[in-house]
């Protein structure tokens, strides 16, 4: 039997399409349970592939023959392996091309609409680490919103469409994953904007993000009108772009909200985020469309594959804008919390510029699950 290879954009389709798979993970199991690839229609057996040196005929059983069957590794080499062997044993499988690494790093492209005057703006969904980043397209120009280390893509997206990167904002100092809005800005001459209450200990040069601003993204009327918005860090700003999409970065969620504790600071801002989601929020439209920075699970997403969902119906159905108890809110978000993101400090003094960790390093620390959200 043919081996066959799938690559993550493939996976990616299967995901958003609800299509069956059956997943032959031969990582070990603490780093199996830890983090997978997640489907609605997905089967999985872990097996590490340690255990499959000597043959695999002990498993060949349990390998559907009316299923597409993927094997999965951390780095590739493994999968290729196992899935020769059961190739040679008369099973039709594949293997994930570049393995969960890979997989962590695919970024999709999904165009959530057309603004006022003519402009775009785009989603670029993470789907194997739960990361949502934004472009926003004008006018020959465009700006990057919460950008991942995978930096290229944005580049490459914005020329393919004719456009310039002008600007990079984050709309917060990230602990879960590296932000590539500093690469971006030097690698296309952009300005780029941080919030200066996250940015007192970094080391490079930005433009302070501050209530009131209002950044031009072409020749037209797209604006960034800013909305300080505490919580999940002590800057944490959200944008409304084009009167119509609320940018919310880490601090609001579809099915749950932003954690407090990434800085050491949970005790200390609980209240910022309970004013934020309770008063700040509640006092916009609720016809905005929520584009946050993250999401937790495969059903966050929408049939074409984005993550967005009206401010009005998050106050319909997140419980985590619904604990009318000050004490029970603050319990939610300081106690019992998941665990923190994988080397979340690191991650921190890295988008300081407090230190400058190699690619595979970097690799290593983003590696899991989103953990910036509680519900």
């Amino acid at each position: 039997m043919t081996v066959n290879v799938l690559t993550p954009k493939d996976i990616t389709k299967k995901v958003v399409n609800r299509e069956e798979l059956f997943i032959l993970d031969v990582r070990n199991e603490s780093d199996f349970n830890d983090w997978k690839i997640e489907g609605e229609n997905f089967e999985y057996l872990n097996v590490p592939y340690f255990e499959l040196l000597d043959g695999v005929e002990e498993i060949t059983g349990e390998i559907p023959t009316n299923k597409v069957v993927l094997v999965v590794c951390a780095k590739e080499g493994s999968s290729v392996m196992v899935a020769e062997m059961l190739s040679e044993a008369g099973l039709n499988v594949s293997y994930l091309k570049g393995g969960m690494k890979a997989w962590s790093e695919y970024l999709e492209p999904v165009k959530i609409g057309d603004l006022n005057d003519g402009g775009e703006i785009y989603q670029f969904v993470r789907i194997g680490k739960g990361c949502l980043s934004y472009m926003v397209l004008s006018e020959g120009e465009a700006a990057v919103i919460d950008s991942t280390r995978i930096t290229d893509i944005y580049i490459d997206f914005a020329k393919s469409k004719g456009t310039k990167i002008t600007h990079v904002f984050d709309t917060h100092l990230h602990a879960d994953h590296i932000s590539g809005g500093r690469t971006i800005a030097e690698k296309t001459g952009a300005t780029y904007w941080l919030p200066p209450k996250d940015a007192t200990e970094v080391t490079f040069v930005y433009q302070p993000l501050e209530h009131g601003n209002d950044v031009a993204i072409g020749n037209t009327t797209i604006n960034f009108a800013t909305l300080y918005s505490p919580g999940h860090t002590i800057g944490s700003s959200s944008f409304i772009v084009d009167r119509k999409y609320l940018l919310s970065g880490d601090i609001l969620f579809i099915n749950s909200i932003g954690r407090p504790d990434l800085a050491g600071k949970a005790e200390d801002w609980v209240a910022d985020l309970r004013t934020t989601l309770y008063k700040r929020y509640r006092e916009l439209s609720e016809d905005l469309i929520v584009l946050p920075a993250h999401f937790m699970m495969i059903d966050e997403m929408n049939e074409d594959g984005s993550v967005a969902e009206k401010l009005g119906g998050l106050f319909a159905k997140n419980h985590g804008l619904n604990i009318n108890d000050e004490n029970e809110f603050r319990k939610l978000v300081t106690k019992n919390l998941p665990p923190q993101p994988n080397a979340y400090q690191e991650i921190r003094e890295t988008n300081m510029g407090k230190i400058n960790p190699n690619l595979e390093k970097q690799r290593e620390m983003e590696i899991g699950p989103n953990r910036c959200a509680v519900r």
